[in-house]
């Protein structure tokens, strides 16, 4: 039984799970949707009353009945590699790739479709809040008016984007900015704001689980700092214990969401209370490991390894 990993080759964070297969013997393929058609090729057979399909890359077969997982991890565009790509070509392969993997019996980490509901920043909240996590007040709006009324209301908000940084190097970009009921809001009209309680914290939370095992890792934060992905604090990421509430809180949201794998960011306050931020389904994991020597890899590795669920096609009767 093989493991798929769709993923980019200059995915180092697959690198760290692919060495832990290799370390445990378990058969894996590496694709990244960008190569096919091209270096990668497949083949899916829907005769007879029955189901076969077979991906193809650099020699290495892999049949759909020897699937034995499939982690998703950052997939390039398909057919983004192809002598003539174009969006009807990328389109095509789409349907063509994941209809295929959809139809075989396996697991995912994460399922496309879960992935893509749990991307969104508005609903990511409100599971947050159904799960008892703490959340800070926030709004989307286009309304300028609404967006001072939050700003009066709260005096130190926090306006960043709802979709995260955009790829390559845009011309127009919205950073994480603090900011006060003095700002111009006008701009509020141009496109969706997201608004945010600004919380005075002490540490940034990166608490990564993989199935049912959760890791907890804490960087002292700057006086007065706003994106803990930016600057330099001077400390490192360390490993903590999950606060029993919130490891609660976690696995009632993964649950709900249908995720295998999620990366939390929280922020801590002086209080030591962990404020939900956001939760990325496919976030990285390597820099927390390298540093906290958590094994994070491994657990990911395990849980591909894993025997997949009977998962069939319920038959239906005309």
């Amino acid at each position: 039984m093989t493991v798929l990993i769709l993923t980019s080759e200059e995915d180092v964070t697959a690198d760290m799970v692919v060495a832990k297969l290799h370390e445990a013997g378990t058969p894996m393929m590496r694709l990244d949707p960008a190569d096919l058609p091209g270096k990668a090729v497949l083949s899916a057979e829907y005769a007879h009353g029955d189901f076969d399909g077979h991906l193809s890359v650099n020699g290495h077969v892999l049949s759909m009945g020897g699937l034995r997982s499939v982690w998703v991890r950052r997939p390039g565009e398909p057919a983004a590699h192809a002598p003539h790509p174009s969006p009807w070509l990328a389109a095509e392969t789409r349907q063509a790739l994941y209809g295929m993997l959809h139809s075989a019996a396996t697991r995912w980490m994460n399922h496309p479709h879960n992935a893509e509901q749990a991307r969104l920043k508005p609903w990511q909240l409100r599971v947050a809040h159904l799960s008892g996590f703490a959340v800070p007040p926030t709004v989307f709006t286009t309304a300028p008016r609404l967006a001072q009324q939050f700003a009066e209301e709260y005096r130190d908000v926090v306006v960043k984007s709802a979709s995260g940084p955009p790829p390559g190097d845009p011309g127009l970009a919205l950073p994480t900015t603090l900011i006060g009921p003095d700002a111009d809001f006008s701009a509020v009209a141009a496109g969706p704001a997201l608004l945010q309680r600004y919380i005075p914290k002490r540490a940034d939370i990166r608490l990564t689980c993989v199935g049912t095992r959760l890791f907890a890792a804490r960087k002292t934060a700057e006086p007065g700092q706003v994106d803990g992905r930016y600057g330099e604090t001077g400390h490192a990421w360390e490993a903590v214990p999950v606060p029993e509430r919130v490891g609660r809180s976690v696995r009632d949201y993964v649950a709900f969401a249908g995720l295998a794998y999620a990366a939390f960011d929280f922020a801590e306050d002086e209080e030591g209370i962990w404020w939900f931020l956001e939760c990325n389904q496919g976030g990285q994991f390597g820099f927390v490991e390298l540093e906290t020597g958590q094994p994070i890899s491994e657990a990911v590795a395990l849980w591909l390894s894993q025997r997949k669920a009977d998962r069939r096609v319920p038959a239906r009767h005309w």
